[in-house]
This record gives C-alpha cells, sequence and structure tokens, in this order.
C-alpha cells in the first residue's frame, strides 16, 4: 500500500491557501479543507444546483454577513432554514440587535430585566415583540394570503426592502437576488407567533407546507445535478434530503445529491437525523454513490467564515441561476 504523506501547514495571509492547505492535514482541520474544496467544485460546476440548509443560531451568533455574502455571490441556489434564524434576520434588518453577553449569567435576573438569553448572546424580549407586532401587520397587509413559505418569505424581503431601504438582511438580499428560502417548520418560531397574532385577529392567513415540500422537489427534479451544504442538521437537514426520495416516487430518479457538505456538532451514533452519516444517506439514495461529500465536526460560527472568505478570497465567480420555482 502506498501512502499519501500529510503536508504541515505554513502560515498564510490568504485564507483560500490556508484550507486548501489544510485539506492536506488531518482530523477536523483536513475535514474544514476538503469542504472548502467541494464547495468550490460545486461553484465550478455549471451543472449543479447549489441548496444550503440553515439550522442553529446563526443569525444572533454573528453569521449574518457571512451568509449575505454567500447569497450576494450566488455561492448557493436556494435556502431552507429553521424560522429562527430569519426572524433573527429580519430584526437585524429593522434595527434591533443581538448582545454580546455571558452564559455564566443568573437567569431568573435576565427574566425580571426582559432580557433573552441565547448561550452568550443576549437580545431584548420587548424589542422581539415589536418585530413579531410589526410581521403581523404585514402580514395582515397582503391577507388573504394562502401559500408556500416560499413566497411569504419572499414577500417578506421584499417588504424589509421597501420598508427600511438602508437595512441588510439575508431575507432582503435573497429577494433582491431571486434564491428562495424555504422555512418547512414555519410556525415553529416568532414568524409563526406572528401569523397566530394575525389570525386570531381575524386575518385571513394559511401557509402551505406541502407546496414547500413540492416547490424544492421541482427545483431538483429540473437541476441537472444538486449539492448540498449543511450548517448543523434538524429539519433543514432532511427537508432537502428527501427531495431525492420524493423524486424516485414521482419516476425522476436522480440518483442522490452530487456532492455534499455538513458541518455539524452532531454524532451519529445517536441516532439522529442531524448526525447522520452521507454515508447512511447512500443507502436511502439521497446522495449518489460516487458523491464527493465531508462532515466537518465543527462549530459552525468556527467554519462559516473561515469557508466564506475562502471562497471569496479564491475569486470565484458564479451566475445568478434563478432557483424560484
Amino acid at each position: 500500500m502506498e501512502l499519501t504523506p500529510t503536508t504541515p501547514v505554513e502560515p498564510t495571509e490568504r485564507i483560500a491557501d490556508l484550507l486548501d492547505a489544510m485539506s492536506r492535514t488531518g482530523f477536523q482541520g483536513r475535514k474544514l479543507g476538503e469542504a472548502y474544496i467541494i464547495w468550490k467544485e460545486m461553484i465550478n460546476d455549471p451543472d449543479c444546483t447549489i441548496i444550503l440548509g440553515v439550522s442553529g443560531a446563526m443569525i444572533p451568533g454573528g453569521m449574518q454577513e457571512c451568509l449575505i455574502t454567500l447569497a450576494e455571490r450566488h455561492f448557493m441556489d436556494g435556502i431552507v432554514s429553521t424560522g429562527a434564524n430569519i426572524f433573527h434576520d429580519i430584526c437585524e434588518h429593522l434595527g434591533v440587535r443581538h448582545y454580546r453577553g455571558h452564559h455564566h449569567v443568573d437567569d431568573a435576573a435576565l427574566f425580571e430585566k426582559g432580557i433573552d438569553r441565547i448561550y452568550d448572546v443576549f437580545a431584548y424580549e420587548e424589542q422581539f415583540r415589536d418585530v413579531d407586532q410589526q410581521v403581523a401587520d404585514f402580514i395582515d397587509s397582503i391577507a388573504p394570503f394562502q401559500g408556500s413559505s416560499r413566497e411569504l418569505i419572499k414577500r417578506l424581503g421584499e417588504w424589509l426592502i421597501e420598508t427600511r431601504p438602508e437595512g441588510r438582511s439575508l431575507t432582503a438580499t435573497c429577494a433582491r437576488e431571486g434564491i428562495p428560502i424555504f422555512i418547512p417548520a414555519l410556525a415553529d418560531s416568532s414568524i409563526g407567533i406572528s401569523m397566530v397574532m394575525a389570525r386570531r385577529a381575524g386575518t385571513s392567513v394559511n401557509i402551505d407546507q406541502i407546496a414547500d415540500t413540492d416547490e424544492i422537489t421541482r427545483i431538483v427534479e429540473k437541476a441537472k445535478k444538486t449539492g448540498v451544504v449543511y450548517i448543523g442538521g434538524g429539519v433543514p437537514k432532511n427537508f432537502i434530503q428527501q427531495t431525492q426520495v420524493i423524486a424516485s416516487i414521482h419516476e425522476s430518479d436522480l440518483g442522490g445529491h452530487a456532492y455534499a457538505i455538513q458541518f455539524t456538532t452532531d454524532a451519529p451514533h445517536w441516532g439522529g437525523l442531524s448526525g447522520c452519516t452521507f454515508e447512511e444517506a447512500i443507502s436511502w439514495g439521497k446522495e449518489t454513490i460516487t458523491c464527493p461529500h465531508v462532515q466537518c465536526f465543527c462549530d459552525a460560527t468556527i467554519a462559516i467564515p473561515l469557508m466564506t472568505s475562502a471562497l471569496v478570497s479564491s475569486g470565484s465567480v458564479r451566475q445568478r441561476k434563478g432557483g424560484n420555482p
């Protein structure tokens, strides 16, 4: 057996070169480097439609500008997110900030002061509730509404641009760039709370989550091949993974996603989807047998800034695909 030696990483000012070098080291450093190389392959493959899954508290954790940059450069063609991430993204666009706090704190004291804690990030509950009301009022302004979460979030993004043109958000950027955002568990978020508020006030609003499933599957069916990038796991991961199964049921057996990356801190031996390996997914037909894939077991708030910076500094360029169904 002929073995390939590892290559010690040489310090460099260019982060694309750093991650490329890390792909020839070991452990999770190598996995991060391999993830960079695979994502760059997706970007450079003109036949590949890239879908990004976003879970975890990425916006409160400070990842908003990284995600906006990925969207502006069309390093993804569609997004599946938790509702919470998009809610926090809307908050930032409207001027509601998240603050550096601490994880060793008296939470009862925070409650008394009206402060919500997300590990070591703080936010004011009253400000969140103000955004809840603004979103409820927006929903009322477009009522009666019947459609997918993708359509609702697209219109929310357009409303953000009109309401606060100087604001920045992933939601508004995707609306501007024609990148669809799906939220398959929309009710499980503050956006869902806003919809309840609107409905109890007499507004007719109904999110068709089956339409979401059909719309994203049709995007996958139309693509020559697909690449998936998962930040965390959860509902966004399975929602994207199952498109291959749905397609095969409807006589569009695509063979699975052609590329796959995941940044996660979950482990496979607990049996959960978030930690499930891509090898396991091959047994379901969710990834192709020959799929270049890597799972980097790393906090996403470490991986995503490095990954985004490396992709930008690599000079990779990608044209808008127009992923909306």
